[in-house]
């Protein structure tokens, strides 16, 4: 078994150091309910003396050439590429997402650092013809400055690295609040960013709550972007706030996933993406599948397969390499998930299989909830509509493609929608009419890809997005510059001959 330190600290310009209160809270492994490590619960103050931190870092790593940079987070990626199955059983200690799963996460990070070390030799700006002559025109990247990072508990470290590679590329230092449920993958890349000679202060980690540390990070001038992924609620708030100091923000937030099963399709295949996307990592992704618009002509047999299969899924510890379900995070997470299966069942949805928690005859105070599938339900229940973020599927039959693109459309939310199909118009119209971020065709809702943009429309965010070149948008300011080498004064627009 991995060692764990039994407390955590704060890593602030280059050293592990205390947090300024002695307040801490337990880390609890969620497949069997034990404390692993405790977390601190920092202060303002712990922020602050990030920033100082940050701020004198910055100006020096922005000095130095970006493909020098880069060089770092090929180390970086190369180190987590060593301790790929460490990280991965911590992963699943303190998410308890499945171990296949998380080592699939850890994966994700190792691309993103290669991905984001080659745009070290690019981070493209653009040349463009001046209307004067003898004048020279081009844009170019500059650094925001320090960047504030807030991620979820759900990809502890995947989603750390879509935000934090690219702004450290870039030339920014960044500041990082984890969340408390996951802070051990937090600690265990602050240590790799250490040991591959990062300077001090350009990366600093700052544990804690959201109510003190998220707030003072949001709250501080000096901290020029914050990037969170989290609840809707709380990113409106963030939204708000930054929004009154003129201060960039990137939000990622939650989903109400639908795959579309039509009648051509090949159901085995639709069986297999449905499973994966609704009950992988215990439905608590923000892509997960939430919903299956199928069409009334292969309901019924869809509703068996999906039956048979959904019994064969093994629940349990996920460091079993014969698991295929993990835990819930948490009690609280439990219980909502069971609040909104209960609200299914008053709506008058039929309940095909789950819901209700159980326990691990081996674990039995860990938090599982057994994969649960509702039928017959219609397009305006809250189970149709609201974010569960939990094992539970809803069927919601349609008459035609148009009919199921409109349920698909109508949710508040826009991040990832799927289309099982044979048909070839069918797959041009969907992914034209689709409204969320991510479209997938003949596969599941989940499943990103770090090249491409990750994010949604709507409520799922503010319109920028993780991930692919997009993030340097995030993390970066275009900078025009022009240069008059005529040896006068020219005006644009009004000195050009006629």
């Amino acid at each position: 078994m991995v060692d764990i330190e039994k407390k955590l600290v704060n890593y602030i310009d280059g050293e592990w150091v205390l947090p300024d209160r002695n307040n801490y809270t337990a880390v609890v492994n969620p497949a069997t309910g034990q404390t692993i490590t405790k977390v601190p619960l920092s202060s303002d103050n712990d922020v602050k003396a990030a920033v100082k931190s940050a701020k004198k870092a910055q100006k020096r790593w922005a000095l130095i050439p970006a493909p020098q940079r880069a060089e770092l987070l090929y180390r970086v990626g190369s180190m987590m590429k060593e301790r790929k199955e460490h990280l991965a059983k911590l992963l699943t200690m303190e998410n308890g997402k499945v171990l296949e799963e998380a080592r699939g996460e850890v994966q994700e990070g190792i691309d993103m650092a290669f991905y984001m070390a080659g745009e070290g030799r690019r981070l493209f700006g653009q040349t463009t013809p001046s209307e004067l002559k003898n004048k020279f025109a081009m844009s170019v990247r500059a650094p925001v400055g320090v960047v504030g990072i807030i991620t979820p508990w759900n990809f502890p470290i995947a989603i750390a690295t879509w935000k934090s590679f690219p702004a450290i590329v870039a030339g920014n230092a960044v500041i990082w609040k984890p969340a408390t449920e996951t802070p051990i993958m937090a600690y265990e890349l602050a240590k790799i960013f250490e040991e591959a000679g990062l300077p001090n202060g350009v990366l600093n980690v700052v544990f804690g709550s959201g109510s003190d540390v998220g707030e003072a990070m949001v709250a501080d001038d000096d901290i020029r972007v914050i990037s969170f992924t989290g609840s809707n609620e709380t990113g409106r708030n963030i939204a708000g706030k930054c929004g009154m100091k003129l201060k960039k923000v990137s939000l990622e937030m939650g989903g109400k996933n639908a795959v579309i099963v039509m009648d051509d399709a090949d159901l085995s295949l639709a069986v297999e993406g449905i499973l994966w996307s609704a009950f992988g990592t215990s439905g608590q992704r923000c892509t997960a599948c939430s919903r299956v618009i199928v069409h009334k002509d292969v309901k019924e047999e869809l509703t068996e397969r999906l039956l048979t299969e959904m019994e064969k899924l093994t629940i349990g510890n996920g460091l079993d390499e014969s698991i295929k379900v993990g835990p819930i995070i948490n009690q609280g997470a439990l219980e909502k998930i069971d609040r909104y299966v209960q609200i299914g069942r008053q709506e008058g949805a039929m309940l095909l299989a789950g819901g209700y928690t159980l326990h691990d005859e081996k674990d039995n105070n860990g938090y599982y909830y057994a994969p649960t599938l509702f039928t017959d339900v219609d397009r305006t229940m809250r189970i149709a509509k609201e974010e569960i973020f939990g094992p539970v599927v809803s069927l919601i039959e349609v008459d035609s493609l148009e009919e199921a693109i409109e349920i698909n459309n109508e949710v508040s939310y826009g991040l990832s929608s799927s289309i099982f199909t044979q048909n070839v118009n069918q797959v041009f119209a969907a992914q034209r009419d689709l409204d969320t971020g991510i479209v997938y065709v003949n596969a599941g809702t989940i499943g990103a890809e770090i090249h491409l943009p990750f994010g949604g429309t709507k409520g799922t965010g503010n319109g920028h997005r993780d991930s692919g070149l997009a993030a340097l948008d995030v993390f970066t300011e275009w900078k025009s510059v022009y240069v008059d080498f005529s040896g006068k004064l020219q005006r644009a627009q009004i000195d050009i001959e006629a």
